[in-house]
């Protein structure tokens, strides 16, 4: 059962209501979660900013990746740098060279899928 709320970071985020970080971003919020979202382009999906740049993050808890492997590459340093105590990778999202730099740092890494796990009470 969830215990608290965790301040998470949807990397890939989407306006697009037929994509999987959207419906994420979605029943975090609905759970009360606190949302950090950054995308192709900048929007606002509910009460959320989506941006398109890195920026200075505080006290993130988890980092859901909705980006394949390729496309995570310029995230590395970034993703580091905010010590997340774990890091989601969602179905389609699995990399195993990041799970490697992640454990590295000490952070927990998770091949799940965070709508899944907010469904089940495991988030």
């Amino acid at each position: 059962m969830e215990t608290s709320k965790k301040k998470t970071l949807i990397l890939g985020a989407s306006d697009d209501p037929t994509r999987y970080s959207h419906l994420a971003l979605n029943q975090l919020r609905a759970k009360g979660h606190p949302v950090e979202a950054i995308g192709r382009k900048k929007v606002r999906v509910k009460d959320v900013d989506v941006d398109t740049e890195k920026k200075a993050i505080n006290d993130i808890d988890t980092v859901t990746i909705y980006l394949n492997p390729r496309n995570q590459e310029e995230y590395y340093d970034y993703i580091l740098s905010l010590h997340p105590k774990r890091i989601i990778f969602n179905p389609g999202a699995e990399n195993k060279e990041l799970e490697k730099l992640a454990t590295q740092n000490g952070i927990e890494t998770m091949q799940a899928c965070t709508l899944v796990l907010l469904s089940t009470g495991q988030y």
